[in-house]
C-alpha cells in the first residue's frame, strides 16, 4: 500500500534537499556517508527532474524567486515542503511498477497538486529498511510562483496568487493521501485506507526508535552469535509495542471491560474510559497513552466489539458442552479461513510441450513442476473441503459472481465519485471568478459593464460554462466546498475497501479456476487407466 509523509523545512540552504537525494546519508542522524577519501558517495540507483525552475538548478531557482518576492527571508519561515509517497514493495513484482514508471506518477501528481511551485522529483528504489518499496520524494519551494487554478484543499484566495506560501493543513494533507489512494487505484496498485487511521499508529518517533533500539541489540549480540551463543533476545520492541502486546493478550481472555482491566492490572497496566476514550497508563510513566497514539485497535469502540465477540462465543461454547466428555473436540470450533497457496499453477501438458519440440531436459522439469503443482492442488482441495468435482466447479461459479456483482458496485461507486469530482471542479471554478463577478455589479452603466466585461473575458468564460453546467444538472444551491470534500473522502474510502475487496475475490476466482483445470487435467489422465481397468473386470 502506498503511503504519504510530509515534512517541512525551515533550512535555506535549498541545495542540502538535493544533496541528500542525491548521495547516500546514514539512516539514524540523517549526515551525509563518506567513503575513505572523505568524499560525498552517490545513490546507486534513482532517478531525479525539477518542475517550474525555468532550466536554473532547484536552489538557484528557489533563491533567485524569494528575493524577488522578498518571502522566505527570516529564520523561522518554512522554506520548503518535502512530501514522500512510498509504494509497497509487492508493487514491483506483483503489479510491474517500475522505478521510471514511479518518477512519472511523482511528475504528475507534483504538477496537479503544486502547481505554480518549484520542485524536485526523485525516485529512489529502495527505502531505510532495505525492504525493496520504491518511494518518490517531492521536495517543493514554500513560495508560489504562478497564480494557479482553485485546488480543493485551498480555502483562502492567496492559495492561488502568486508569491503567497504554501500552506499543509489537516485538510489539505487529507485531501493528498485521499488522491495517492485515488492514484494507486487508477494504477492498480496495492493499497490501503488512508483516511480513516490505522490498526497500529506507529509514528516517526517510535519507527526510529525502533530502528535505533535494533542496531544496539544486533551489535550487542554479535559477539554472543560469533562465539555459537544463541542470544535470549533477538528482535528490539519499543515500550508501545510492549503495550500493544500486553492488551492484545488481555483482549483476547476477557469477556467484559471488568475483566479485560482486571487481567491488565495484574501487568501493571491500567486502563482509564473517559468521555468515551480509553487511555493506558504503564508503571513507568506518571501520563497514560491514549488509545489514539496506539492505533485503531485499542480505542473503546474496537476493544467492547472484542470483548462483545468473546462473550458470544463462551456462551456458544457452554451451550454446545454435553453432559459427560467426549473423546477429541467438541463444541463450537471457530471456522478458520482455508490458509491457501498463492501460488497454485497450471500443469503443464508434457506430451503437447514434446510435440512441439520440447527435449529431455524441459521433460524432466515440466514432471517435478507437474509434482509440485498435483501436492499444491491437492492441498487447496483437501482445505476448501471440498468432496466433489461438482463442489469445486460450484465454487468457482460462486467466486466468479461475487467477483462480478464488486465489480459493477465498484463501477458505479466509480462513476458517481467521478460526478461528485466534476461537480467540485466546476463549484471551485465558479468560486475562483466571484472578485470578476462582485465587479461587474459595481458597475454602473451598460458601457462600462460591457468593457468590464471584455478585460475580464477569461473569468465571464469559466463563470457561464459552470453555470451552464449547474443548470443541466438541476443544481439550484451549490454545495459547501468541505462538505462536497468530506463527501468525495467518504467516497475514496468507501472504494478503497471494494477495491481490495475486488482484487481479493478476483485471486480466489483464479486459484479456484486453476485448481479446477489442474483437477480435470488429472482425471482426463486417469480415465484411460480407469476405463482399462473396468474391462478387465469385466
Amino acid at each position: 500500500m502506498a503511503t504519504l509523509k510530509h515534512i517541512n523545512s525551515k533550512n535555506a540552504d535549498y541545495g542540502a534537499a538535493e544533496q541528500y537525494l542525491l548521495f547516500e546519508h546514514d539512516e539514524f542522524t540523517m549526515k551525509p556517508v563518506l567513503d575513505e577519501t572523505g568524499r560525498l558517495i552517490p545513490r546507486e540507483d534513482y532517478r531525479l527532474s525539477t518542475l517550474n525552475c525555468g532550466g536554473e538548478d532547484f536552489a538557484v531557482a528557489c533563491m533567485r524567486a524569494n528575493l524577488r518576492y522578498e518571502k522566505n527571508q527570516r529564520r523561522e519561515d518554512v522554506k520548503s515542503h518535502h512530501y514522500i509517497i512510498s509504494f509497497d514493495p509487492r508493487d514491483g513484482p506483483d503489479n510491474g511498477l517500475t522505478v521510471d514508471r514511479a518518477q512519472e506518477l511523482g511528475e504528475k501528481f507534483c504538477a496537479e497538486h503544486f502547481p505554480g511551485h518549484q520542485a524536485l522529483v526523485c525516485t529512489h528504489p529502495d527505502g531505510h529498511n532495505h525492504s525493496g518499496n520504491i518511494h518518490v520524494h517531492i521536495v517543493i519551494n514554500s513560495l508560489r510562483i504562478e497564480e494557479v487554478p482553485f485546488l480543493p484543499y485551498m480555502d483562502r484566495p492567496a492559495d492561488t496568487k502568486a508569491g503567497c506560501k504554501h500552506r499543509c493543513t489537516d485538510a489539505a494533507l487529507r485531501y493528498f493521501k485521499s488522491e495517492v489512494m485515488e492514484m494507486c487505484h487508477r494504477e492498480g496498485l496495492y493499497q490501503i485506507d488512508l483516511l480513516n487511521g490505522s490498526k497500529n499508529r506507529v509514528t516517526d518517533r517510535e519507527y526510529w526508535a525502533q530502528k535505533k533500539g535494533q542496531a544496539a541489540l544486533d551489535k550487542q549480540n554479535a559477539p554472543m552469535i560469533a562465539g555459537g551463543i544463541t542470544p535470549r533476545q533477538t528482535k528490539f520492541e519499543t515500550n508501545k509495542e510492549k503495550l500493544r502486546q500486553t492488551i492484545r493478550a488481555a483482549l483476547s481472555a476477557a469477556t467484559s471491560f471488568e475483566d479485560f482491566s482486571s487481567l491488565l492490572l495484574r501487568e501493571g497496566v491500567a486502563v482509564k474510559e473517559s468521555r468515551g476514550r480509553l487511555s493506558y497508563l504503564t508503571p513507568d510513566r506518571t501520563k497514560p497513552i491514549t488509545a489514539r497514539k496506539l492505533g485503531d485497535d485499542f480505542d473503546r469502540a474496537a476493544v467492547f466489539a472484542v470483548l462483545e465477540q468473546n462473550a458470544a462465543r463462551a456462551t456458544e461454547k457452554a451451550a454446545a458442552i454435553p453432559e459427560y466428555q467426549r473423546h477429541g473436540k467438541t463444541g463450537i470450533q471457530p471456522t478458520k479461513a482455508p490458509q491457501t497457496a498463492p501460488n497454485v499453477q497450471r500443469l503443464v501438458d508434457i506430451e503437447q510441450k514434446k510435440a512441439e519440440g520440447k527435449g529431455r531436459g524441459y521433460e524432466r522439469w515440466a514432471t517435478m513442476h507437474n509434482l509440485k503443482q498435483m501436492a499444491a492442488t491437492l492441498n487447496v482441495y483437501q482445505e476448501y473441503g471440498f468432496t466433489s468435482p461438482e463442489q469445486l466447479e460450484a465454487a468457482v461459479d460462486t467466486a466468479y459472481e461475487e467477483m462480478r456483482q464488486t465489480s459493477g458496485e465498484l463501477k458505479t461507486l466509480e462513476t458517481k465519485l467521478q460526478g461528485k469530482k466534476e461537480l467540485q471542479r466546476q463549484v471551485l471554478a465558479y468560486a475562483k471568478t466571484k472578485p470578476a463577478r462582485d465587479g461587474l455589479k459595481a458597475q454602473k452603466s451598460e458601457k462600462a459593464r460591457a468593457a468590464y466585461r471584455q478585460t475580464h473575458e477569461s473569468d465571464f468564460i469559466i463563470a457561464d460554462a459552470a453555470a451552464r453546467y449547474f443548470k443541466a444538472h438541476g443544481i439550484t444551491r451549490l454545495p459547501a466546498r468541505k462538505a462536497l470534500q468530506d463527501e468525495i473522502e467518504q467516497l475514496v474510502s468507501k472504494k478503497s475497501g471494494l477495491y481490495n475487496t475486488y482484487h481479493e475475490q478476483k485471486q480466489r476466482f483464479k486459484e479456484l479456476q486453476t485448481v479446477k483445470r489442474n483437477i480435470d487435467q488429472i482425471l482426463r489422465r486417469e480415465e484411460p487407466r480407469r476405463r482399462k481397468e473396468q474391462s478387465h473386470e469385466r
